[in-house]
């Protein structure tokens, strides 16, 4: 299939703000999509709240949309019920950590095949820009005039230690390497999560004046390393991208499966 078959242009154009990265993720979504060969059919999209949750409606896959932060919620009750199918939730700062951290610490848990994918703004977008989980300490939002005194979540960490067995980061700027982490991360049979740094030049540029979409995405280049890169030694305040973890371990459903069965046998 092209592209373009994945898209619903009756809903075009989009909502996005010029210069915000979530046009680039659907992008890279859908072409990774493309060349896993997947049918439409066989896609079930979930998103919750917010800006990042919008790209349901402009794919053309079966989608929910959902309640804020209860996208895993609802893509987990759709993954038990039909466990063949594929399983995709984008999720923005609200969705994943905020009032969606509880869902997203158990599907982690569980191992549940789903793939998260988390479009970190750091920002409230939708709602007027407030501050969210993954703003970090010092940043301006209109809930934080004078500096955000929260220290930000690593979704990395936090997702290595809720027990995601595919855990990854990369950035609008790096689409290449954007596109090839999704298309692995869906493949993966259990929880992957895979954090995309992406530029929100309307609110959290325009209020930590850090410049315009373009400046954005040449702080993605600059503060960016690979794991493992010697500059991250010289210096540590710059983020690593990459995939962090990869592991094979027992899939959720396919463990409810078999206590399926044993139920059935009586024992």
């Amino acid at each position: 299939m092209a592209v373009m078959d994945y898209v619903r242009e009756r809903f075009m154009p989009h909502i996005w703000c010029p210069g915000c990265g979530h046009g680039t993720i659907m992008n890279n979504l859908v072409r990774a999509i493309e060349s896993l060969g997947l049918k439409k059919s066989e896609i079930v999209m979930v998103t919750g709240i917010g800006c990042s949750s919008r790209i349901s409606g402009y794919l053309d896959f079966h989608t929910l949309h959902t309640i804020h932060g209860r996208a895993l919620a609802f893509a987990t009750g759709v993954k038990l019920a039909r466990p063949e199918l594929t399983l995709i939730v984008p999720m923005g700062d609200g969705d994943a950590l905020a009032i969606g951290g509880n869902h997203f610490l158990h599907a982690a848990r569980r191992n549940i095949d789903i793939t998260a994918i988390i479009m970190n703004n750091s920002i409230y977008g939708m709602t007027g820009g407030q501050f969210s989980p993954l703003s970090g300490y010092g940043k301006t939002a209109t809930t934080a005039p004078y500096g955000n005194i929260y220290e930000s979540f690593d979704i990395v960490q936090l997702a290595k230690a809720a027990g995601a067995s595919f855990v990854g980061r990369t950035t609008t700027y790096h689409v290449t390497s954007m596109m090839e982490m999704i298309e692995e991360a869906i493949r993966h049979k259990g929880f992957s999560v895979v954090e995309i740094l992406t530029q929100c030049p309307t609110y959290f540029g325009r209020k930590n004046k850090v410049g315009d979409a373009v400046d954005m995405l040449n702080y993605y280049k600059d503060h960016t390393v690979p794991i493992g890169s010697d500059k991250k030694k010289e210096n540590p305040a710059l983020i690593e991208r990459g995939v962090f973890v990869r592991e094979e371990r027992a899939e959720y459903c396919e463990e409810y499966e078999k206590t399926v069965k044993r139920a059935e046998k009586g024992g």
